[in-house]
């Protein structure tokens, strides 16, 4: 069990948008990856920590592709919205300074695709000085590969990986 404190704990789904969730993912399909994250925000929501949604916008394109906005259960259970320009979510997106504000020290990790946006995002919490989780049953990525070898090596050096029945808020 991984014992997490509400009052400093925020979720952040990494783009959980209808055209990234439709595509063909691997291990699991991102509609499995939507419901686990659904799951994982109502237990967020229940203890009163915050949940973050980040979805992508493609710079210097005069209109984002169709199915470019967040999921509607997603958009529906976050408390705030994050649009990135980037893989990762902190990069001029005011992440960090919201975070902050709120008074979060860990960052709780679960999205789309495990080896770009949320690996791209635990690096920069990292070296912003937060504490992260990986929520592994709660994220893919376009082939089981480039899932497992994130989970298998890089993110125990950088935080805890957990499945989203592994957490809990003490």
């Amino acid at each position: 069990m991984r014992t997490l404190d509400a009052r400093s704990t925020a979720l952040v789904l990494v783009d959980l948008m209808d055209r990234i969730v439709a595509n063909p993912l691997a291990p699991r399909p991102g509609t499995e990856v939507l419901a686990a994250s659904l799951e994982v925000a109502g237990v967020f929501r229940e203890a009163g920590a915050p949940v973050v949604a980040v979805r992508v916008e493609r710079p210097n394109v005069a209109e984002q592709p169709p199915g470019s906005d967040l999921v509607a259960e997603v958009a529906a259970v976050a408390d705030e919205v994050v649009v990135k320009r980037t893989i990762g979510a902190f990069h001029a997106t005011g992440l960090d300074e919201l975070l902050r504000a709120r008074g979060v020290r860990t960052v709780v990790l679960a999205g789309i695709a495990t080896n770009l946006g949320v690996e791209s995002t635990a690096r920069a919490a990292v070296d912003l000085g937060y504490e992260v989780v990986f929520v592994e049953d709660a994220m893919t990525a376009l082939t089981e590969e480039e899932h497992r070898a994130p989970v298998a090596h890089s993110f125990p050096r950088l935080g805890a990986v957990a499945g989203k029945a592994e957490l809990t808020f003490g």
